[in-house]
């Protein structure tokens, strides 16, 4: 066996802080800075994105209802029972409609709601409840006719 010369491992003596002292201020300053500006550029990233928030809350346009004269124009019908009915509901208060109650179909879309549910919800939206087609009317009243406005 060949025999093996291990040297020591020398660690250094940290008694002598000349050499650390010299260099600590400085990377004390930069290590300090770092801080500083991290957190700078975290604080602003949230500012930034309250303002955005708020921003787009401020000018997002409220769906706009229906008058109550455009809501009374709307079709009211009794409801009879056919066989393809089966167990149909009003899509906003989830009940069933039952033989004679009075229904209300938007034109476009054709849905039927109970009456006062459907009137209810058009004060304050412009909107089929189920397929969320527009109840706009274009026209007058007079004319009857109800159309969808193009994007």
């Amino acid at each position: 066996m060949a025999s093996q010369n291990f040297e020591p491992i020398h660690f250094p003596d940290f008694k002598d802080n000349n050499k650390i002292n010299a260099k600590n201020p400085l990377l004390g300053s930069l290590c300090l800075f770092f801080v500083f500006f991290t957190t700078f550029l975290f604080l602003y990233f949230i500012y930034a994105c309250a303002r955005r928030r708020h921003h787009a809350a401020s000018t997002a346009l409220p769906e706009a209802g229906l008058d109550p004269a455009s809501i009374s124009s709307l079709p009211v019908s009794s409801f009879a029972m056919k066989p393809s009915h089966g167990g149909a509901e009003c899509a906003i208060c989830l009940s069933i409609f039952q033989e004679g109650e009075r229904v209300k179909v938007l034109p476009l879309c054709r849905h039927g709601f109970h009456s006062d549910c459907v009137d209810e919800w058009l004060r304050t939206r412009s909107s089929c409840p189920l397929c969320r087609g527009c109840v706009h009317r274009v026209d007058s009243l007079e004319a009857g006719m109800w159309v969808v406005p193009l994007p």
